[in-house]
């Protein structure tokens, strides 16, 4: 892959002295000495439930001018919504993008419902529907109005992905790999995806970045509990099904 350009290249926590640290967002462990360098165009956030990735990810949008909520500036913007982490962070960019978006599932369905409106509102003029296939994505799959949406949106600049996987079928998330690799290598976009999916982490090149143990580190796709434990089952169902059932 050529040398592509990273727009949003560090985030660190910088925290006052008077800061409640007994109330959230202060009371995840990594927020304390975060200081996160990003150095390539595809980031993975992963951890547990509960362990802070979704937070942290809201934090970067929020940073990065776009909706917590999902969507991106303009008329896309879903406004509502703030990230509570965000101003205990700063961060560092070789340049401020001209595009941003904040793939999301929740932002999906209000979308989909904003194009639906325009179908009957006499004043729009054209064509809903045109760049999403032609017809209503409530009409669609949830992967294929998911995958609509993001060919429609994915413009250069930076991309921020909440658990895409979950409108995701595996044959799906490769066609998503695909689509992420094409933007990356021939027009010049970051990506930030917070994911369990095993099938997403593999994009060549890319750093996972594990929110488990308390701080944040850097590991490889073996090395995270997602990969262990899919390869694991797929392996040896039996067993693992002998331990679940103590």
């Amino acid at each position: 892959m050529r040398d592509v350009q990273i727009y949003l290249t560090n985030v660190r926590s910088e925290i006052p002295k008077d800061a409640e640290w007994d109330k959230f967002p202060l009371t995840l462990p990594f927020v304390k000495n975060l200081d996160l360098r990003i150095t390539t165009p595809v980031t993975f956030l992963v951890g547990e439930n509960g362990s802070g990735k979704s937070t942290l990810l809201e934090a970067l949008v929020d940073i990065a001018g776009l909706p917590v909520r999902g969507g991106g500036k303009g008329e896309l913007a879903d406004h509502g919504g703030e990230s509570e982490l965000a101003p205990y962070l700063r961060s560092g960019w070789t340049q401020r993008p001209g595009h941003g978006f904040f793939f999301r599932a929740e932002f999906e369905e209000r979308f989909a419902s904003l194009l639906d409106s325009r179908r009957d509102d006499r004043d729009f003029i054209g064509d809903p529907y045109s760049r999403y296939g032609g017809r209503s994505l409530h009409e669609r799959s949830h992967g294929e109005a998911f995958l609509h949406m993001m060919r429609a949106w994915m413009y250069p600049g930076i991309l921020f992905m909440d658990e895409p996987e979950s409108a995701l079928s595996p044959q799906k998330q490769l066609t998503l790999l695909t689509l992420i690799y094409d933007m990356v290598e021939d027009r010049d976009t970051q990506f930030v995806i917070a994911t369990h999916s095993p099938i997403l982490m593999t994009f060549p090149g890319a750093t996972i970045l594990s929110l488990d143990g308390g701080d944040i580190h850097e590991i490889t796709l073996e090395e995270t509990q997602h990969y262990q434990i899919t390869k694991g089952i797929l392996e040896s169902p039996e067993r693992y099904w002998r331990h679940l059932r103590g």
